[in-house]
């Protein structure tokens, strides 16, 4: 059974850090290109990074504040999250492109407020 379990959401100030993790099952996890995706009230999901074997791919809003990686070891991708905004506040999931289609985690909270 193939399934993403998204962890480490959160309320944090801003200017704070976070640290999402993604745990993936039932499928080669080291073969396929994982993303990170957010959508924040009112608004559509959006595409925030993407690490494929070596190369990764950010949305202009993160570069330098967010840091995507991977353990295959693990079935693993992270989410490091710095320098956090308000505008950041949205419900984070975990995306995989597998043949059988679209794969998505259940989301994980991040709230950034004062």
């Amino acid at each position: 059974q193939v399934q993403l379990v998204e962890s480490g959401g959160g309320l944090v100030q801003p200017g704070g850090s976070l640290r999402l993790s993604c745990v993936a099952s039932g499928f080669r996890f080291s073969a396929y290109a994982m993303s990170w995706y957010r959508q924040a009230p009112g608004k559509e999901r959006e595409l925030v990074a993407r690490i494929g074997t070596t190369i990764t791919h950010y949305t202009d809003s993160v570069k330098g504040r967010f840091t995507i990686s991977r353990d295959n070891a693990k079935n693993t991708v992270y989410l490091q999250l710095n320098s956090l905004k308000p505008e950041d506040t949205a419900v984070y999931y975990c995306h995989a492109l597998l043949p059988t289609g679209d794969t998505w985690g259940q989301g994980t909270q991040v709230t950034v407020s004062s």
